[in-house]
């Protein structure tokens, strides 16, 4: 009986996964071709809230289209966005400080790019575009807030061990969007002048915020790939990744469901 139990979850994974479906699309910042990826449920037939995925500083590699499919088995559509153009992946932290400097230098033009991306995914038929959020890892938590600090319509936005400072906190005039912040407690990379600056920021417009640290965590904590030498600053850490996408799961639900 317990291996016909055991058969019997293993084909409903199976079916569930087969319902995932994936896309490579292009959309256009500017003169700018930018290539994002695409995964959600091919069963639902439904205007899906959508979620929308800013990748680390190595560009749109494997690891936020993982975080993708996980969220199209959710149920959302999910939309792993390209900061960077032509889908460009490096693997070199020389690389990616250059690329992610070049974009974290000009604010305007980030929120530019972001937006950008936000346009494309609310035209698609699939997607409710009233129901959009966005998540982001390391500097994509970065660019998820600064969505949010344009006054975008979306819903909420969720930074994961990213930057939460902007260079004029003080010229931030409108925040729509519900916002989770997930740092690790032992983040060097986050200076508690950052964070009061983002608290201040946040309260003077009178946000929906919350900010949840993880003890023993560093930077990148929720990426398996990070390493397991917390000495080095950016480590995987298993119980800090899985208490923040728990989070992340029950903000969704309530920013889309009123729950």
């Amino acid at each position: 009986m317990i291996k016909l139990f055991a058969v019997f979850f293993l084909l409903t994974a199976v079916a569930a996964t087969a319902q995932i479906k994936t896309e490579t699309v292009e959309y256009k910042d500017g003169d700018t071709v930018l290539k994002g990826f695409i995964a959600y449920n091919s069963k639902i037939k439904s205007k899906a809230p959508a979620v929308m995925i800013v990748h680390e500083w190595w560009g749109l590699n494997d690891y936020p289209k993982m975080r993708a499919k996980q969220l199209a088995e959710m149920g959302y559509f999910a939309f792993a966005v390209d900061m960077y153009g032509e889908g460009k992946v490096v693997t070199t932290p020389q690389e990616a400080g250059k690329l992610a400097g070049e974009v974290r230098s000009d604010i305007p033009k980030l929120r530019k790019r972001i937006v950008s991306a936000l346009d494309f995914i609310k035209k698609d038929k699939r997607v409710d575009p009233n129901r959009v959020a966005v998540i982001g890892y390391c500097f994509g938590g970065g660019v998820a807030l600064e969505l949010a600090r344009t006054g975008a319509d979306i819903k909420g936005a969720i930074c994961f061990h990213g930057g939460v400072n902007t260079p004029h906190p003080e010229e931030t005039k409108d925040v729509k969007a519900k916002i989770l912040v997930c740092l690790g407690a032992d983040d060097k990379y986050e200076t508690p002048a950052d964070v009061k600056s983002f608290e201040d920021e946040m309260n003077r417009l009178n946000v929906d915020w919350q900010l949840n640290y993880y003890s023993g965590a560093v930077h990148a904590f929720t990426n398996p790939n990070a390493g397991n030498n917390p000495a080095s600053g950016v480590a995987y850490n298993a119980r800090a990744d899985n208490r923040s996408f728990e989070e992340m799961k029950m903000f969704l639900k309530e920013i889309f469901e009123g729950k």
